[in-house]
């Protein structure tokens, strides 16, 4: 009877990160559709996509907090009818300003779902089988990239844009009557003396990423006044969020605990990862069409590799970081991330489309391994009052390296080919850009092994000197 109820929990917690990496992916497909439809331009109908991973961004962190403070369940249970109610809504907009709207509100729901999947494993999981449980979770959120845009291309063809969203809500019925059903009661729920709720620096750490995370987005590409504006307002966020904190009775993030060197290092390598995984996204169908000739849809399949390796390599990854240790296992996926990342730029052109997609697939696969590894690593030793925080702020962390690099490794990639329109640029000029951008993520990884390897010694440290 234990076992059917943690497979029913780990189920509802799976199809919750389904429905939210689903979310940003199958959207992104409907895209020129929308323009369409609504008559808008490609600049305005990206909001469509921009609204719903700003809305994660800016309150991941806070809505692990709150699922601390009133019941993760609970919480998820209403990010869940959120989400779901928002899809119908996005289904219903009679103009694009309305979808932009519905789909922030969905946002909201997905960063609930996203901050406490992982800290709700915490509890309906065995220890020792926490890495499992991460890897069936990281190939559900792969699964999601990876069905996405396939999906999303059968259902407006068939049903129309509105299929895109329609589709989350049997989805979102069935899991909530999972968490419902399987997911542990909130114990402490009830309790009439519980710690209030951080709202000054809930308001300061949003409008602090809402911020950062414009300033990436913004321009495409191009670092304006603006940027150089919004950036300079999240430094200035940043700086207060701490003195906010260091004096709140009821901080949203306990500042002390970041002195943790394994849980500091976690959210900073997760964050130097993503933003290398982020380069594939943005370099791939640059280098695939401009270098090696590739078809739209030809790019389409090849890019679809690395989600797909992702999906297939997560339950795997977490069955090897139970059997060799969370630590050990988070290295050899740096170690296979470091040889793709490497073997990717000295491979010729005119090896073709397999000289790419083989180090792509051993660039994904560990990562697939590392993020197993590194959200057990992070998640395994923390308070139970404190999970849900923790798991927004890796979730934080992961967000931050997808929009950084889909930015900065951008514009390395741009500088790369020394072209002032990369479309037009000549098929040597792009496979130099590539090699450029993949010796910078190549180094990024070099910097993760080192902060690893170096909280590992700073953590045993103590242990040794008694």
């Amino acid at each position: 009877m234990k076992s059917i109820s943690i497979r029913g929990a780990l189920s509802g917690l799976s199809l919750s990160m389904l429905l939210s990496s689903l979310g940003t992916s199958i959207a992104n497909v409907g895209l020129p559709t929308l323009a369409e439809v609504f008559s808008a331009s490609f600049q305005a109908v990206q909001w469509v996509v921009l609204a719903y991973l700003l809305s994660i961004t800016a309150l991941i962190v806070s809505v692990g907090r709150l699922g601390d403070l009133m019941g993760r369940r609970r919480l998820l249970l209403i990010g869940i009818a959120v989400f779901t109610v928002a899809s119908i809504l996005c289904a219903l907009a009679p103009d694009l300003w309305s979808l932009i709207a519905a789909r922030a509100l969905q946002g909201i729901g997905a960063a609930i779902m996203m901050a406490l999947t992982m800290a709700l494993v915490g509890g309906a999981v065995p220890k020792e089988k926490m890495g499992s449980a991460m890897g069936v979770l990281g190939t559900m959120s792969a699964l999601g990239t990876c069905l996405g845009p396939t999906l999303g291309g059968v259902l407006i063809a068939h049903v129309g844009w509105q299929g895109i969203f329609l589709l989350n809500v049997p989805l979102g019925v069935l899991a909530i009557g999972l968490a419902w059903r399987f997911l542990p009661v909130d114990r402490h729920a009830m309790q009439s003396t519980r710690p209030d709720f951080d709202v000054l620096g809930t308001l300061v750490l949003v409008l602090t990423l809402l911020a950062y995370a414009l300033a990436m987005t913004l321009g495409r590409g191009s670092f304006g006044p603006l940027n150089t504006a919004l950036l300079l307002v999240a430094v200035i966020g940043l700086i207060l969020f701490v003195f906010v904190e260091q004096t709140a009775a009821s901080p949203l993030v306990k500042l002390p605990m970041l002195r943790s060197p394994l849980l500091s290092a976690g959210f900073a390598m997760s964050t130097l990862v993503t933003t290398v995984v982020m380069a594939t996204l943005v370099v791939g169908p640059f280098y695939l069409s401009g270098a090696l000739g590739l078809s739209a849809a030809s790019v389409g399949l090849v890019m679809s590799a690395g989600p797909l390796v992702a999906a297939l390599a997560g339950v795997p990854g977490g069955r090897l970081v139970d059997r060799l240790g969370a630590q050990r296992s988070s290295a050899i996926g740096l170690i296979a991330m470091l040889t793709g990342a490497c073997i990717l730029p000295s491979v010729p052109m005119s090896v073709g489309v397999f000289g790419y997609l083989a180090p792509l697939v051993v660039l994904t696969a560990g990562y697939a391994l590392f993020q197993a590894a590194n959200n057990t690593a992070v998640m395994a030793d923390i308070a139970p009052q404190q999970r849900g925080v923790i798991s927004g702020l890796l979730g934080l962390s992961r967000n931050l390296g997808l929009i950084t690099g889909a930015s900065v490794m951008g514009a390395v990639f741009a500088f790369g080919t020394a072209s002032n329109n990369i479309l037009h640029a000549q098929p040597e000029a792009v496979g130099q850009g590539m090699r450029v951008t993949f010796a910078v993520a190549a180094a990024l990884i070099v910097v993760a092994l080192l902060i690893g390897t170096f909280s590992q010694f700073v953590s045993r440290r103590p242990a040794t000197s008694c």
